[in-house]
């Protein structure tokens, strides 16, 4: 497989990983709704809301990339990163 087909494949991987990540507490909510139309033997909307609740993941991961928050989310985790710290301290002293 060419390398640029697995960028490609990852990158999508990531957007809908980040996006499911970003709502993570709604998907507790979601599944209960799940099991309740499951257990109604409502499967088959079950299946459309799950499909739909996939590409929403997608939509808002593409969104979070496109807008850099995940930059903003990475400095976030830079602030707190013990080593960042001591680089941007000493690259501070040697711009003195």
């Amino acid at each position: 497989m060419r390398f640029e087909l697995k960028y490609k494949i990852l990158l999508h991987k990531r957007y809908f990983d980040t996006g499911f990540s970003i709502l993570h507490y709604f998907r507790y909510i979601l599944f209960a709704w799940l099991i309740k139309d499951f257990v109604d033997g409502l499967s088959t909307r079950a299946f459309i809301i799950a499909g739909g609740w996939a590409i929403t993941c997608y939509i808002f991961g593409y969104l979070w990339f496109k807008y850099n928050w995940i930059r903003a989310e990475a400095e976030v985790g830079n602030r707190f990163n013990l080593l960042n710290q001591k680089l941007r301290k000493h690259l501070d002293k040697s711009k003195v």
